[in-house]
């Protein structure tokens, strides 16, 4: 298909800017993990919707896919320190940067990556720069405090859905929202259009995360490519575990809170068991509904922009739309 052969090459593009970006220097200890991060991959989603919003409204893309990358790079160093703080040994395949260096650098290269973000936005025409440096430098604030507040529900015996919601609408929406209303600044696109890409990021990036939790308790290993009900096993209060203690009475509530305080539990019986209690509460339905209507949200946005090239309305459309449907 046409809109396809387009969008490989648009990423193929991004993906060779961010590989060509200098992030590099001295010390080399400093330089070199933001370098290797940058390098193990990812979708690259968050970049490509800020290339595909400015498609909108003008055709060439290449002058913005320098501000667009800086996205890529903020969330990197979000993902380096995210790292940390959650131990976690591998990215992407591949020893996390605290993991092949040490917390300490890892911590330096991360603040690095947030400065060398702002100035890759420096790139932006200067009758948008203040916007847009406005925009990010909210957007980088609600994205910490979306994680502080993702810590935060370590320490606590219960989260409320509208908490758990707010969590993850800063630790995740808000940045591709923020990256879809860049696109639109950077092409001159007007307030209004600007709000309802905004809002159609959030929506969508609310949608993802919830089809994330889903996935990882749902979805076939084969395809999946990690351990499935990973979630389950660090009682990880996600929308799924949240919505089944509210429902649960009986033996699922008992099976619910023993699975959660056993210290050493045997990892197969663990996820079958609790898995076995969504299933007899419907909750990877009750999920699915919730999904699709955050997805319903973002996408009425879309057909109420005033864009000016439907054929990047179709390329934005492709690309979101498949991800709300992948199955890993």
């Amino acid at each position: 298909m046409i809109n396809d052969k387009v969008l490989g090459e648009i990423r193929d593009s991004l993906e060779k800017h961010i590989l060509q970006l200098q992030l590099g220097g001295n010390p080399p200890e400093l330089y070199d993990p933001i370098t290797y991060l940058m390098g193990l991959g990812g979708k690259r989603i968050r970049p490509l919707l800020a290339i595909l919003s400015y498609g909108l409204y003008k055709e060439d893309y290449q002058r913005v896919v320098t501000p667009a990358a800086a996205i890529e790079v903020f969330h990197n160093f979000t993902l380096m320190h995210d790292d940390i703080m959650d131990k976690a040994p591998i990215r992407r395949g591949m020893p996390t940067v605290h993991e092949k260096w040490n917390a300490n650098t890892a911590i330096l290269s991360g603040d690095v990556m947030l400065v060398k973000a702002y100035e890759l936005l420096l790139e932006v025409a200067p009758e948008h720069l203040r916007e847009s440096i406005a925009l990010f430098s909210r957007t980088a604030a609600e994205v910490c405090e979306g994680q502080q507040l993702d810590m935060n529900f370590e320490g606590v015996e219960q989260v409320s859905e509208p908490d758990y919601l707010n969590m993850i609408r800063l630790k995740t929406a808000v940045l591709l929202g923020f990256s879809l209303q860049l696109g639109a600044v950077l092409a001159g696109a007007g307030d209004e259009d600007g709000r309802r890409l905004y809002d159609f990021g959030v929506n969508i990036g609310m949608g993802f995360q919830l089809k994330d939790d889903l996935l990882d308790v749902y979805a076939d290993k084969e395809k999946f490519g990690k351990q499935v009900g990973g979630d389950i096993l660090a009682n990880k209060k996600t929308y799924l575990l949240i919505k089944a203690r509210e429902l649960a009475q009986g033996a699922d509530k008992a099976t619910l809170e023993y699975w959660l305080q056993t210290a050493e539990p045997d990892p197969e019986q663990k996820v079958r068991e609790v898995r076995a209690v969504y299933d007899r509460l419907k909750i990877e339905a009750h999920t699915l509904e919730l999904m699709g209507n955050f997805f319903e949200k973002g996408f009425e946005q879309l057909s109420r922009l005033h864009v000016k090239r439907p054929e990047g309305l179709q390329l934005l459309w492709n690309l979101t739309h498949n991800l709300a449907n992948r199955e890993k």
